[in-house]
């Protein structure tokens, strides 16, 4: 990841699409990639800073909504370059130079072939010209692939009634040639927030990697997530490849986590007092939204820092991104939970078997655990609506699994069938709503069910 190219590098989650463009004059979108369409799948997502990141997310386009969400007047016979150029503005991501215009770019100090930096750069910064493994800044990646040529085709997503072919370029992904941090300069820090979530060591062990590839000498890690900015008991990590070479081998997070933690502006004055001027920030919605706030606040105080965020989600749904870190983990032992489901159902006389498996917004997990499992009867989703009682409702359904197969095992994501439960207003410390248990409300559903 390029992060000494830029201001900022945000390798985001798909709710928190203002962390991509934090410009007053573009209009921000929640959602998967960043107005979810129930049931858009994931492709895999990297905000980087324009022309020096990893990739950008771009916005779903959900079908019957555009006119609405986008103001789009399809009576206007230029709607569509009208879209595309609006389309373009509002992911026109920024970059240090837009802060520092006469910020000088040198030569990358990364490059492949020679894995570690010439020594001490005594002759200056390395190039290896004859590599060709620089993405172009003009370089960019179809978002849609697929020409849809009518509404009803299988998984249609269309931007007006006629199911328009509209071409939507994000930035291409990649190390770029310049850079604009000196890495002998930088100090980079490292936050995992929130909660746990496999392959957590794994991505500290390759920023530190790639880091010390690229030439930089002083890596720390902050402990305990954000409360290590504030806490005077919690120290910095020193971190280095000997310190990290082993780590991924172990669960759980080399540094710590915690939800929460101080003020935007005493992470802000830690950063100034440490001298930190690249911070990667690991995390989910919460985590992001504070590593936003942090960009802003440093770039009001023309604090000059990159800030990095790394989506901490097992649940798979970030488009643009072929597989989130810790998805296979938790698919794998999804499984192990089904399984045991299947033989206690199986084994009891009209036995069900429920298995409820994390995913608020996205039921990627339980998809596939299920798929992969071939034991699961019903698998209920957040993306895919349903009912419980009627002629085609899910309890329906166990009546008839009981009475030609004798037994049923059912998998729920957590965020699935929220509507039949009661709303509360309340919230964890990360800001999410806290669900209701839908695992709970089936199984007394089923259990005052009188045909079941």
């Amino acid at each position: 990841m390029d992060a000494l190219s830029c201001s900022r590098h945000v390798i985001t989650n798909p709710h928190e699409v203002k962390l991509a463009v934090p410009r007053p004059h573009h209009r921000h979108h929640r959602g998967l990639a960043y107005h979810h369409a129930k049931g858009e799948r994931p492709g895999g997502a990297f905000l980087g800073c324009r022309g020096n990141g990893r990739g950008v997310v771009a916005p779903s386009v959900v079908k019957n909504q555009s006119q609405r969400d986008h103001g789009i007047d399809f009576s206007d016979p230029d709607w569509k370059p009208k879209f595309q150029r609006d389309f373009e503005s509002r992911f026109n991501l920024p970059h240090l130079k837009d802060i520092f215009r006469d910020a000088v770019p040198i030569p990358s100090t990364f490059c492949l072939r020679m894995r570690t930096p010439t020594e001490d750069f005594a002759d200056g910064y390395p190039s290896d010209e004859k590599w060709h493994g620089y993405i172009n800044n003009s370089d960019r990646v179809l978002l849609k692939v697929i020409h849809y040529s009518s509404t009803t085709s299988a998984g249609a997503e269309c931007i007006d009634p006629d199911c328009t072919w509209v071409e939507q370029w994000v930035h291409r992904a990649g190390p770029r040639a310049e850079i604009y941090f000196r890495p002998e300069e930088v100090k980079a820090a490292i936050v995992t927030c929130g909660g746990l979530c496999p392959g957590l060591n794994d991505v500290i062990r390759q920023i530190v990697i790639t880091l010390e590839i690229y030439g930089v000498k002083e890596i720390v890690g902050i402990p305990f997530g954000y409360r290590g900015f504030s806490d005077e008991g919690l120290s910095e990590m020193p971190l280095s490849r000997k310190v990290v070479q082993n780590v991924h081998l172990s669960g759980g997070s080399l540094l710590g986590v915690s939800r929460g933690g101080p003020s935007i502006t005493e992470i802000v004055d830690t950063m100034e007092k440490r001298g930190i001027n690249m911070l990667f920030v690991l995390g989910g919605n919460g985590t992001h939204a504070g590593a936003n706030a942090i960009h802003n606040e440093c770039r009001k105080r023309r604090f000059k820092v990159a800030v990095v965020g790394v989506p901490k989600t097992i649940d798979n749904d970030i488009l643009l991104m072929d597989k989130t870190f810790g998805f296979d983990t938790a698919v794998e032992e999804a499984q192990r939970a089904i399984n045991s489901a299947y033989i206690e159902a199986h084994s009891a006389y009209h036995g069900i078997g429920v298995v409820k498996l994390m995913g608020r917004s996205s039921g990627f997990i339980a998809m596939h655990a299920s798929l992969a499992s071939g034991q699961i009867d019903i698998c209920l989703i957040p993306e895919v609506p349903f009912h419980l009682h009627g002629p085609h409702g899910v309890l329906r359904h166990l009546k008839y699994l009981i009475e030609t197969k004798g037994s049923a095992v059912v998998c729920v994501a957590e965020g699935a069938g929220q509507n039949f439960l009661e709303k509360t207003n309340a919230k964890d410390a990360s800001g999410n709503i806290v669900l209701g248990d839908i695992g709970v409300h089936i199984q007394q559903e089923v259990g005052v069910c009188t045909f079941l």
